[in-house]
């Protein structure tokens, strides 16, 4: 039964921890997408009788102060023959593809501020210049919530995107560019002359260099961000991942000790009753019956009597 118990114990523990690990990325990725979709919110609320090609500016609420939010109605083949010349930091190449096909498309540029690094956090490495969005969406309908995002593919020369007033590199450090996909994994290319980044696909972009060939800034301190506290939320839920796992593993290793104390407490139980039907009962005298011994009693308790014996 022990050795029963403790491997289902195993099978239990590595299940649990599989869950919180998913649980934990799930809600590491999943506040990006549920920013780009209250984003695309506000994006869609700007327009009002939009023009095809022309930028229009959302309004984002008081407790997202610092994130800009803009968004551009295009048909895809206009997008695709003629693209898009500079579209706030973003130039759009001819050739850009969407997928799936829709007749009428919506690009929401998203500039994230001082959001960037609560966002979309990079362990040793520190932003130059704030994380910018691109997110395609159908334009069928332009008060939908909560849309999935389209695909956009350059097929010829890549999109464009220049990081103006980014904070110079300390000297001897390269800036990177940084793309994070839609399930929020980065990759790094170099930063091409005049602070350009470069990508064929939708996403969102910054410039980053490495933590530990950046000076520590000068002055008076900066004024925390509106993130400050989101990040005090993110490593409160970081130590409440931790006592899950703690409290669960001391809750399966209790389980699996009553199992075995039960266990134990019913072969005593049943030990006791056997011990006292052996003393309550009476002892067989045993007999060789051939080549078999068996048990015969020693005396008849009762006499027979025959009935014609019997006097009344």
């Amino acid at each position: 039964m022990g050795l029963r118990i403790f491997p289902s114990l195993s099978m239990l523990v590595a299940l649990f921890l599989l869950l919180l690990d998913t649980r934990a990325r799930a809600q590491s990725n999943g506040s990006a997408q549920a920013l780009d979709a209250l984003l695309q919110d506000y994006a869609y609320q700007a327009f009002n009788r939009p023009k095809t090609g022309i930028a229009y500016d959302g309004v984002v609420p008081m407790n997202l102060t610092g994130i800009t939010v803009s968004a551009m109605r295009l048909r895809s083949g206009s997008l695709r023959t003629r693209g898009v010349k500079m579209y706030k930091e973003i130039e759009i190449p001819k050739g850009v593809i969407v997928s799936p096909y829709v007749e009428r498309l919506v690009l929401v540029y998203q500039n994230l501020g001082n959001w960037s690094s609560v966002y979309y956090p990079l362990s040793g490495y520190t932003y130059l210049a704030p994380v910018l969005g691109l997110i395609p969406y159908d334009a069928s309908n332009l008060s939908a919530k909560n849309l999935p995002q389209l695909r956009i593919n350059a097929s010829g020369e890549p999109i464009l995107i220049k990081f103006e007033g980014r904070r110079s590199e300390p000297a001897g450090s390269v800036a990177k560019c940084v793309l994070f996909d839609s399930n929020g994994s980065p990759s790094f290319t170099n930063v091409a002359s005049g602070n350009f980044c470069s990508t064929t696909q939708q996403g969102h972009f910054g410039v980053v260099v490495e933590s530990s060939a950046l000076p520590p800034a000068p002055g008076v301190a900066p004024s925390l961000p509106p993130g400050t506290r989101e990040t005090g939320r993110g490593n409160s839920k970081v130590w409440i991942i931790i006592g899950s796992v703690v409290g669960g593993l001391a809750l399966l290793v209790l389980l699996a000790l009553f199992l075995l104390w039960l266990r134990k407490f019913k072969r005593r139980k049943k030990m006791q009753q056997m011990e006292k039907a052996a003393e309550v009962g009476e002892a067989l005298h045993m007999t060789n019956v051939g080549n078999t011994k068996a048990p015969a009693a020693m005396v008849t308790r009762t006499q027979p009597i025959l009935e014609s014996e019997y006097v009344p």
